[in-house]
């Protein structure tokens, strides 16, 4: 067990919160162009498109060539195209726990959770287990419930559903372990109680993985230290503590193959093979960002959520992401949020620092 002061030194980590925003955004855009063809067509199609488009190994964001693949989609996010950070329901979540956590503040319940997304998010950009469990809302939880009533039903019925312990919660959860520097307890709970909204079992055991790992990098603590730790926060025999454990035992291979084997056939978007490859390229990349999002994403699966995920906890350790990252989306972060439209780093910056205790 690893035993630490939390660390709250105003000036050092609001550096850490901009940089893993930074990441976080860099991260999912670097991934987006490749999603689709990444899930329809495997990691071997991908990195022959990247090959062919010659951006292998990838260390800036993609190329748009349809020519090589009609898979790859989004050019607004790709490399000469990009003028700002485009929608992705990765961004779309983490403004939403900031959100969350300014209105319900620290404590804030799962009822809470799904009050906030009634009114921000619009039901066609939340997909599988968010979907199921919005759309369950809607039709039970009563008119007044968004508003603050009780809901008119039980909410374990909105993760009664068939993506349950897919990769939903694990990409709302890392804010929690930014918030919470030296204190993975604390971020476990928060990631907990967001996640069961919609997830069950694995599903929210990667959330919470993710956000006691950031609580901890948050402090200092190396990415393999800090995952190994944040292991012990759900149980040893789960599939994602495996996962946790083969990303570690496997941090020094150069590609990702052991992962891609032992979870072949597994859904792209599953909690357990993306939280294996985060791992993975957080570990075996600490001193390179580039590397660090650019291994994660040409290693396939659900390239934007492991993107994000990994650029915000490597961002999180305070060291500064590279400005080229940053300036290709020239500082407007866009979301599909009702009634919000675009966000300056500075402004996510300093609101996410101010929920810190």
């Amino acid at each position: 067990m690893i035993t630490l002061m939390p660390t709250k030194n105003g000036s050092s980590h609001e550096n850490r919160i901009r940089n893993a925003w930074a990441g976080r955004i860099s991260g999912c855009m670097l991934g987006k162009p490749i999603e689709q063809l990444s899930m329809r067509k495997g990691a071997a199609e991908l990195e022959a498109y990247l090959t062919d488009a010659q951006a292998f190994p990838l260390r800036d964001y993609v190329p748009y060539r349809p020519d090589l693949n009609d898979s790859i989609e989004h050019p607004n996010a790709c490399k000469g195209i990009m003028v700002s950070a485009i929608p992705d329901d990765d961004i779309n979540y983490t403004v939403i726990s900031v959100m969350l956590l300014e209105e319900y503040g620290r404590n804030f319940t799962t009822a809470d959770v799904g009050r906030i997304w009634l009114r921000y998010l619009p039901g066609a950009i939340v997909y599988t287990a968010e979907r199921e469990a919005y759309v369950k809302l809607l039709e039970r939880a009563g008119m007044r419930f968004a508003y603050g009533a009780e809901p008119n039903m039980d909410l374990e019925e909105c993760s009664d559903n068939s993506y349950n312990d897919w990769i939903g919660a694990q990409i709302r959860a890392d804010l929690y372990g930014w918030i919470n520097p030296g204190e993975p307890k604390t971020a476990a709970r928060m990631a907990q109680t967001d996640a069961r909204l919609s997830h069950r079992a694995e599903g929210v055991y990667g959330a919470v993985v993710v956000a006691a790992a950031g609580a901890l990098v948050a402090t200092g603590v190396q990415h393999d230290k800090a995952f190994e730790e944040a292991a012990t926060y759900i149980p040893s025999d789960s599939d994602c503590a495996a996962a946790v454990h083969l990303g570690l035992a496997t941090a020094q291979d150069a590609t990702p193959t052991k992962i891609q084997a032992t979870y072949e056939g597994m859904s792209p978007v599953h909690t357990v093979n993306n939280l294996a490859l985060v791992t993975w390229g957080l570990v075996r990349n600490p001193d390179d960002f580039g590397a660090a999002i650019g291994d994660t994403v040409s290693g396939g699966w659900d390239t934007d959520c492991n993107g994000a995920t990994v650029g915000a906890l490597w961002g999180l350790t305070g060291r500064e992401v590279p400005s080229p990252w940053i300036a290709q989306w020239n500082d407007v972060i866009e979301t599909s949020l009702a009634g919000l439209s675009s966000f300056k780093l500075r402004d996510l910056t300093a609101r996410t620092v101010d929920l810190i205790d």
